[in-house]
């Protein structure tokens, strides 16, 4: 049995693009990137009145608008470690000079 070319090209149009899908931790470029591919392709879709296609599109770009808001307060976070994290070696390093410089003192004669 062969398939009607006609159902095919509806079952296309009407199939979730692959990057749409969630994949995972994204960072923001991917984010970005995507979010670009869904907006040209639901303009393409509202263009060529696949309505249905666009609202499909819009529920992937939402949910890919929640993943990538989820991912930008623990990136936050981890960079906020990881300053605290610079500024403390900085301090320690600082702290270790200062006791060296005031143990060459002490041990300098008046």
């Amino acid at each position: 049995m062969r398939a009607n070319p006609c159902f095919l090209f509806i079952a296309l149009a009407l199939a979730p693009p692959a990057m749409a899908q969630p994949t995972g931790p994204v960072d923001n470029a991917e984010c970005k990137a995507e979010r670009a591919t869904l907006e040209q392709d639901m303009e393409l879709a509202h263009s060529k009145g696949q309505m249905l296609r666009r609202r499909q599109l819009a529920e992937a770009l939402a949910a890919l608008q929640a993943r990538c808001e989820n991912l930008a307060p623990a990136q936050s976070r981890a960079a906020k470690i990881e300053r605290l994290d610079q500024e403390i070696r900085e301090l320690r390093e600082a702290l270790a000079r200062a006791e060296e410089q005031l143990h060459k003192l002490k041990s300098e004669a008046p």
